[in-house]
Order: structure tokens, then C-alpha cells, then sequence
């Protein structure tokens, strides 16, 4: 008589096989399809323009569409028939950058970007003595500078600094570099206006041997949804082999992480005209 299998070596066998992703349902996935090009494009859609950007025909898309539109993830223009994310979407939307701490979702990415980078990288605020560092991912090989939490960098020699001085209301920049100690060495307004405003077009700013001789520092923005920067993410290290260049691995891989993490708080490139 054959023998049932042992029920020991079949769980055995179960372990030993590839692990399988959890068990989703097919239709909600396809439909998320939708939402997620409504997302994407972030204005009304007329269906055929939607379905295209889903990859679905039209009669597919229809059936979801309307099912969303019960739920209010989804709502229609009553004149021109386009479909936009409805008040369900735009409630859980706020409720989800609500839940996300800028701080908290850039953590991981500066521990990944010193190991990657070999570089120190820092997480600086504007406290209310200006741009102030709350997190350090040490390189590697630690450079040997005052990058504990709660220093304040300068406006003018650091990277951090001139990134905030770029995105910040140039009311607020005055009064934050009158009150720096080196002041007097302040160059002219017009002529730092020019430098701010090269760092908002390149979007990353840099300081070659600033505080420390033989230190170099590069920084790029994370925004919110209201597209105010809400921190920086700077790598520092040794000037001799650091690239501040802004087609450099150290740029690409700070402005790749600050774009990520500002996606996550709900920001949105303007578009290129």
C-alpha cells in the first residue's frame, strides 16, 4: 500500500522551493493602472488619452472608471467627459504626506549614499539659527570635521548653506547672514543674488575648500509638496578626488536621491517648457 507522504518533508519541500510573492488580485492591480497614470499626469484625462497612458483599450478602462467614480478615487467633468482623481484620492493623499517625516524617509538614504559615495552624509534643517544638521552617515573613512547634530553651517562657505540661502525668501537669507559672525566679509548682494541663483538653475550647490582647507562639500534640495525645500542632503569629504561637478557620480546620485525622496512628500517637477 503506498504511504502518504510525510508531512515533514513536504513543508521541507515547500521551504526549499523559490520564494513566491504574496497573492494579489489581478483586476485591482489593472485598474491601479489608471490611478496611477491620472497620478502621473496629475490633470484630467479624456478616456482614450488615459487608457493609452494605462496601456489598456478604452472599453477595458470604461468598467473600472466607473467603479472608482462610486468610490471617489476617481471623478468626471461634467462638460468636457474627462476623468480626474476624485475626493477619496485627494483625502488619502493628505493623509499620506501627513504621515511622512522628511527627516525620518531620508535617513536610509544617506546611510546608503556614504557607503556608495565613501563620503560623510549629512541631513541639515533650517533651525532657528539657520541651516542646522540633524543626521550623519559617517564615510567609510570618517573626514575629521564638526559635523555633529545640531551644527549650524554657515550661509556662506558651505554647500548647505547657499543651497538653503537659494530656496529661501531672500528676506529671511538677509536676516540669517546679518546675524553670522563673519559678516563683514559678506560679499555684495547683487553679486551673491548671481550665485543663488546659478545654484537654483544647476539645482545643487557646492563649496571647494570652504570652512576646512582641503574639504570640499556638495548639497542637493528636497522639497515638500508645496515645493518649499525642507532639507538638504550634502556629501563631505577630502577636496583631492571629490567631484563637485554637476554631471559627477556624487551629483547624480544626491540629486537622484533628493528627486525620490521628494516625490515621496508629494512634490512635482514643474514641466519644461
Amino acid at each position: 500500500m503506498a504511504q502518504p507522504p510525510d508531512t515533514a518533508d513536504a513543508s521541507n519541500a515547500a521551504e526549499a522551493s523559490p520564494e513566491r510573492s504574496p497573492r494579489g488580485i489581478q483586476s485591482i492591480e489593472v485598474g491601479g493602472q489608471l490611478l496611477t497614470a491620472l497620478a502621473h499626469h496629475g490633470r484630467p484625462l479624456a478616456l482614450k488619452d488615459l487608457a493609452r497612458e494605462a496601456e489598456m483599450a478604452p472599453a477595458k478602462a470604461h468598467p473600472y472608471l466607473v467603479s472608482f467614480i462610486k468610490l471617489g478615487l476617481v471623478e468626471q467633468e461634467a462638460v468636457s467627459g474627462r476623468y480626474g482623481l476624485g475626493p477619496l484620492a485627494l483625502q488619502l493623499g493628505l493623509i499620506s504626506l501627513q504621515q511622512y517625516d522628511p527627516v525620518r524617509l531620508a535617513t536610509p538614504r544617506i546611510e546608503e549614499l556614504a557607503q556608495t559615495l565613501g563620503l560623510t552624509v549629512a541631513i541639515a534643517v533650517w533651525g532657528n539659527r539657520g541651516p542646522t544638521i540633524v543626521r550623519v552617515a559617517e564615510a567609510p573613512s570618517p573626514v575629521h570635521i564638526s559635523m555633529r547634530h545640531g551644527t549650524v553651517m554657515s550661509l556662506r562657505g558651505t554647500a548647505s548653506g547657499r543651497l538653503f540661502a537659494a530656496h529661501l525668501p531672500a528676506s529671511t537669507v538677509q536676516a540669517a547672514l546679518n546675524s553670522e559672525p563673519d559678516r563683514l566679509n559678506d560679499p555684495d548682494w547683487e553679486t551673491l543674488r548671481e550665485t543663488l541663483a546659478q545654484i537654483r538653475t544647476v539645482g545643487l550647490a557646492s563649496a571647494e575648500d570652504g570652512v576646512v582647507a582641503g574639504v570640499s562639500a556638495l548639497a542637493a534640495p528636497v522639497f515638500d509638496d508645496q515645493g518649499r525645500m525642507v532639507l538638504s542632503l550634502t556629501a563631505i569629504g577630502p577636496s583631492r578626488g571629490f567631484s563637485l561637478a554637476a554631471s559627477g557620480l556624487p551629483a547624480r546620485s544626491l540629486r537622484r536621491a533628493a528627486e525620490e525622496v521628494s516625490s515621496q512628500l508629494g512634490w512635482r517637477p514643474h514641466p519644461q517648457p
